[in-house]
């Protein structure tokens, strides 16, 4: 992307500017100073990135108005980023003085004024910017986008930056970074060093390549190469937050149990909703302290650390309500697609009178605007202060978990001084820690709705997969607790920690019971989706898989058998996971998890220790029968 750089002179002052299409600024400035001010444009164009960099520069130095200073002092600046221009011969200053003042059309400033609106809270390329202008039915910005970017940020209805920041000022750097240009995704906040990219020291580098427009090597983040080529030369539009109305003081105790009623929630599940809209409450009031005095206003975190089976969903519906009721946008992010989809109903069904909007790669409403969505992670990217509260589900789930591109994002899309609310079963290390130490507000929901104790696993030590394979038999003891499964009833989920061992185990498991339907799946399966609807339906009866499956399937009355569960694959929160897939509804509390291994390691010890502990809470608490 090209774009020009320009100094604008008034009486008093100089300052300088970037722009996408230099039509814009000459009216923006017409109207704004009549005939009182000149334009000084530096010839050639150059890449937005560099003339970005240029502008700031220049804006920091006391150059006066004197055009041959003013260009020594840009050629001088352009050798710190890497340009060799010589005076005179390629770069020049040339002014222009207006002639005429520019009439006010009040359909342009209309346009202006829906583009502002339309990006309020995004955050979004020039391609997908024009897509959102189409799907708005604005044909007219769509066509001639520069120059309507250029007016709206003129006037400060949106922001444009690079998508990719470029730091060269190496006093700020740490001294081990001192000869390094180091570089930034705005998007999605992958940092690197330029000597880090060409020796390929991190996975996911910002990788330097020519480029027409910068004239030599331009960073490319690799890191969010899915959602669109973010560049050092190309625009990241973001919108501004636009303020609205909120309901005025804080919720009452009786309506704080008027948000609580309609949900049917058991009295463990409305203990821990009463907390969190405590919590959000109290954030309310610490907001407003904020804005008195001035002061940056943060963005808190909740923590609901619930069981698995627990229904952490029905949890959250009181907080979205208590959002939505106050004017706010709420937005629910899941790491897994199959997850957005199997909320939409419900929340659908919770909140009629809400636009609940769903996006996920691939999503129709990709660009339509409600007041409760529901996301995938990855797309929290094209958003940035967007949300009042943000519900991240599976915090500790792939790809979020460990994920510092996701959890960056994340942090993006909450406005200032809105909340998040965390859910997870077996939240991450970091996370229990901060609990511990008090330093994170929590509810502890350690029983599920139907009171009964979670079902503690039973070590089994029976060999390897690939050893039973390879003898075409069963061992005698995993076989007896599958046949106790199968006479008592059950579904059995049986997990492998890899791909290969599914279809072998699948064949091995149909011989020793051929009267029942036994099937595999895994990430690789094209027919996952189905074979997942035909378990729930108990057409299947049991499910060879991987950790696919270890959240979000709930079967009434099921055996868990982890095998290999002393496997690296496996560490205490997959175990503690794939065991909360039994025992979670009250017709069959009680069913059976079976850690079937050649030996006992930490992993196993952990998630039984955890799973142990979580009962001992809900006894003393009384909430198991």
């Amino acid at each position: 992307m090209k774009a020009w750089v320009y100094a604008i002179i008034r009486q008093n002052n100089c300052s300088w500017h970037v722009s996408l299409d230099m039509r814009a600024d000459r009216d923006h400035w017409t109207r704004q100073y009549g005939l009182s001010f000149k334009l000084r444009v530096l010839e050639p164009s150059l890449s937005f990135g560099q003339a970005s960099e240029l502008v700031g520069i220049m804006n920091h130095k006391d150059e006066g108005k004197d055009l041959s200073r003013q260009l020594v002092l840009l050629l001088h600046a352009a050798k710190s980023l890497g340009r060799e221009e010589r005076l005179g011969e390629r770069w020049r200053l040339w002014n222009w003085v207006p002639n005429a003042a520019v009439i006010a059309d009040p359909e342009l400033l209309r346009l202006v004024t829906s583009v502002g609106e339309r990006m309020a809270g995004r955050s979004l390329m020039a391609e997908e910017f024009k897509s959102l202008m189409i799907h708005e039915g604005l044909e007219q910005v769509a066509a001639h986008p520069h120059y309507y970017l250029q007016l709206a940020w003129l006037q400060g209805k949106l922001k444009i930056e690079g998508a990719v920041q470029v730091s060269r000022n190496v006093r700020e750097m740490p001294l081990l970074l001192r000869k390094q240009t180091w570089c930034r995704c705005r998007r999605c906040g992958n940092e690197q060093s330029r000597e880090e990219s060409e020796t390929k020291a991190a996975s996911e580098p910002i990788s330097w390549t020519d480029c027409p427009s910068c004239g030599g090597p331009c960073p490319c983040c690799e890191a969010c190469l899915t959602m669109g080529r973010a560049r050092y030369c190309t625009l990241l539009i973001c919108g501004v937050e636009h303020p609205h109305h909120r309901s005025s003081g804080s919720a009452s105790e009786k309506e704080m149990d008027m948000l609580l009623a309609p949900w049917g929630l058991s009295s463990v599940q409305a203990d821990a909703s009463r907390s969190a809209l405590e919590f959000l409450k109290a954030n309310e009031t610490h907001i407003r302290v904020k804005h008195e005095v001035g002061s940056p206003i943060p963005k808190s975190r909740f923590l609901i650390w619930a069981v698995t089976g627990a229904g952490k969903t029905e949890m959250i519906f009181p907080m979205i309500q208590y959002a939505l009721y106050r004017g706010g946008r709420v937005v629910v992010a899941t790491p897994r697609r199959d997850v957005v989809l199997e909320l939409k109903p419900r929340l659908g069904k919770a909140f009629p009178d809400t636009q609940v909007v769903t996006l996920y790669g691939g999503s129709e409403q990709r660009w339509e605007r409600g007041e409760l969505t529901i996301a995938t992670t990855h797309q929290l990217m094209r958003f940035r202060h967007a949300f009042d509260l943000v519900i991240i589900d599976e915090i500790d789930a792939y790809p979020y978990h460990n994920n510092p591109i996701l959890q960056y994002t994340a942090q993006q899309v909450c406005k200032p001084g809105g909340a998040y609310i965390l859910l997870s079963a077996t939240p991450p290390e970091a996370l229990q820690q901060a609990v511990k130490l008090g330093r994170l507000p929590h509810a502890r929901v350690a029983a599920r709705y139907h009171r009964h104790p979670l079902p503690v696993p039973q070590l089994m030590m029976i060999p390897s997969i690939n050893q039973m394979l390879q003898q075409s038999k069963l061992h005698a003891r995993l076989f007896q607790k599958l046949q106790e499964s199968v006479r008592r009833g059950a579904q059995a989920f049986v997990f492998v920690p890899k791909i290969a061992l599914v279809e072998p185990l699948v064949g091995l498991l149909r011989k020793h019971f051929p009267d029942i339907r036994i099937e595999g799946t895994s990430s690789k399966d094209k027919h996952r989706a189905q074979k997942v609807v035909d378990f729930r339906a108990c057409d299947i009866r049991m499910l060879v898989t991987t950790t696919i499956l270890e959240r979000g399937v709930t079967i009434p009355k099921s055996d868990v058998f982890i095998l290999e569960s002393d496997s690296s694959m496996f560490d205490a929160a997959a175990l503690v996971q794939m065991a909360g897939r039994a025992g979670r509804s009250a017709q069959d509390p009680r069913g059976q998890v079976y850690f079937a291994a050649r030996e006992k390691n930490r992993s196993q010890v952990n998630a039984i220790g955890q799973i142990k502990e979580m009962n001992a809470l809900a006894k003393k608490r009384g909430h198991i029968d």
